[in-house]
């Protein structure tokens, strides 16, 4: 490979004592931009190219900064996360490798100590041992970290420079802040409790105390709250639920001063420095880019992500908007298995008044379409350097690390199996003429550990540089040479247990993929029980199945339906096979080198769905046939998997 055969002629030089000019590298500058619990309907563009109008099904929505994006280049709308929460979906980004491969299933601090055969590497890692220089701003999210005893707090160090979103979001820069200061309580060190900090945009701070554990709340804090919250419009979850989270209302401050506009002014300021050093936005002096180094920058957003806080300049727009809120009846909440069940209880927006589900949707798609704006900046920024340096560039944008629900299964979250959890949408551009071409849409199945092997093509990497990838570069989809994908699949341990689900174009499975509540290493060893998904009485497994040829809102499980039953129970032994016995890879990252590798169905996970004959039912109207619901009446056609 290009860059290899470089290295090697200057090594060769410099031991011959030959002084051999470093020719200009010709790769492109990369630019990843991922957003944070982003709906992919809240994209026209995506919303055009799978149903014919810029609407999404519960109504109106502006992204014309991403929509330009999206005619430059191309879109893949049909990709899926590996998982439906943000570290374990940023991990498997980060790593090229599935939950159930990389050991990263939920929140909880990992490390590249271990010893597992094959060490996790991460992107940065690769890029920059192969001439590229790797910086990341904003989210990062991934959990991963340097090794130095628990906890495992020490970043690994590679991306330079690192600006992470929490040191933004203290900033005067910034719009708000939720402030957890470390204290003694009750004679141990831990959190002292939550103030919540708002900037506003005449330079004025106002903040109290939401809750404290080392004494009271006072009547200032009572009153102050009230008052802000009052200002701002704020809305919070269900009691029911979460009721701290703020899932609607106006940002303080200007679109450019919130967390967001941070971000991209560091992004920018950044790349407005070639060559020189500067003072970064934290007032920590920083170097600029290398001229003729390529880059490969990470900017993570945290928009949509809770405080749902859009600028008043964005939430303006959508005042007048009145949304589609969609339909949950309680009879679906019934047919859930046990572990879904207390899912939707814990995120419940059912039973939100019918004003609060407007404000909540309404105030959602207004943060949306503020971060478009911001993304619109961040490319602008980028493409005007790169120009500077007569470099070229490629830029892939992925809405959501995960989806988000606005009522559908009756929550307003994410965590679940479902399509509004876990589908995103990809864009590709770049200044190559015909690498993606401009408009154009990809409707294969494409993964998010697809990234990886992406960004090593457009970067001449080899990918035996970092073994052990998962995904299949999108430029091989694009292509038509990625071979046949049936399905996508994902796991997640937190949240109401552990849970896998695997997902074709006709039937969307989900099952408890491990017993446990906790992680390894918190009640029970790495490996311990590795078979229970497969093993355990049916009932015991809680699995949820979806046929999406007549119910693609995934709205009545019907794995215990005696007609659908032989065909849950052929997933659950295709999916358990995979997640638990190809490679599965459980750690206890509390320790340096402790872990379990499931090896019992090597090559299970073969991409192909192949139905025995007479397995899988007539797709009858769903809702008819359980009396429960009123879906389509007519059955979808049947994709091209079930006929085979």
């Amino acid at each position: 490979m290009k860059t290899l055969t470089f290295a090697a002629l200057l090594v060769a030089g410099w031991v011959a004592g030959v002084a051999i000019a470093t020719p200009p590298d010709a790769r492109p500058n990369i630019l990843w931009i991922t957003t944070d619990d982003h709906r992919v309907d809240s994209l026209a563009a995506y919303n055009r190219a799978v149903t014919g109008r810029d609407a999404s099904p519960l109504g109106y929505v502006s992204s014309p900064r991403i929509d330009a994006l999206a005619a430059e280049g191309t879109m893949f709308t049909n990709a899926w996360c590996n998982s439906p929460a943000c570290a374990p979906s940023r991990s498997s980004m980060m790593t090229g490798k599935y939950p159930h491969r990389n050991g990263m299933y939920g929140f909880r601090k990992a490390h590249q100590a271990l010893d597992a055969g094959v060490r996790s590497s991460m992107l940065p890692e690769v890029m920059n041992a192969h001439g590229y220089r790797s910086g990341h701003f904003g989210k990062s999210g991934y959990y991963i970290f340097d090794w130095a005893g628990f906890p495992q707090w020490k970043d690994p160090g590679d991306f330079d420079p690192w600006v992470s979103f929490n040191s933004l979001w203290q900033l005067d820069d910034s719009d708000h802040w939720f402030n957890k200061p470390w204290g003694q309580v009750n004679g141990k060190g831990m959190v002292k409790g939550v103030e919540e900090v708002y900037r506003f945009a005449d330079g004025t701070t106002r903040r109290f105390w939401r809750e404290r554990k080392d004494q009271p709340l006072t009547e200032t804090d009572l009153a102050e709250r009230a008052a802000v919250e009052a200002e701002l419009d704020i809305l919070r979850s269900h009691p029911r639920s979460n009721p701290t989270l703020i899932i609607g209302g106006v940002s303080p401050n200007t679109t450019e001063n919130t967390l967001d506009g941070a971000i991209v002014k560091s992004f920018a300021r950044y790349l407005a420095h070639p060559d020189t050093d500067y003072t970064g936005l934290a007032g920590k002096t920083m170097r600029g880019p290398e001229s003729g180094q390529p880059l490969f920058l990470h900017l993570g957003f945290h928009f949509p992500h809770t405080p749902v806080l859009p600028s008043a300049e964005f939430r303006a727009k959508f005042a007048d908007k009145v949304y589609n809120v969609p339909e949950f009846l309680e009879a679906e909440a019934d047919r859930l298995p046990k572990n879904l069940r207390q899912l939707r209880d814990d995120m419940d927006f059912s039973r939100m008044t019918d004003a609060e589900k407007q404000q909540a949707i309404r105030d959602y798609y207004a943060f949306c379409a503020m971060g478009d704006h911001l993304v619109g900046e961040a490319v602008d920024a980028f493409k005007a350097y790169c120009e500077q340096q007569a470099q070229p560039w490629a830029i892939v944008f992925v809405c959501g690390d995960h989806g988000w629900h606005l009522g559908e299964q009756g929550i307003e979250a994410k965590f679940g199996p479902w399509d509004k959890s876990n589908r995103g949408a990809v864009i590709v551009a770049s200044s190559t003429p015909g690498a993606f071409p401009p408009g154009a849409i990809n409707r294969d199945f494409v993964e998010y550990v697809d990234f990886a092997p992406t960004f090593y093509d457009l970067a001449d990497v080899p990918h035996a540089a970092h073994p052990g990838l998962d995904g299949i570069s999108l430029i091989k989809t694009l292509a038509g040479e990625a071979g046949r994908r049936d399905y996508v699949i994902g796991e997640l341990n937190q949240v109401r247990g552990a849970r896998a689900h695997l997902r074709s174009r006709g039937f969307s499975f989900a099952m408890r993929s491990r017993p446990y509540a906790t992680k390894p290493g918190q009640g029970y060893a790495p490996g311990e029980r590795e078979r229970w998904g497969l093993d355990a009485p049916r009932d015991e497994v809680e699995m949820a199945l979806y046929d999406l040829r007549v119910d693609p809102d995934e709205r009545v499980n019907v794995a215990d339906d005696p007609r659908y039953v032989p065909l849950a129970d052929f997933f659950r032994d295709k999916l358990g096979r995979i997640v638990l016995g190809d490679g599965r890879l459980e750690v206890d990252w509390s320790k340096q080198n402790d872990y379990h590798v499931g090896r019992f169905a090597p090559g299970a996970h073969d991409r192909v769905l192949e139905f025995p004959a007479g397995l899988v039912p007539d797709p009858v109207p769903t809702g008819a046939h359980l009396g429960l619901l009123s879906l389509t009446d007519e059955p979808a056609d049947v994709p091209a998997e079930i006929s085979r």
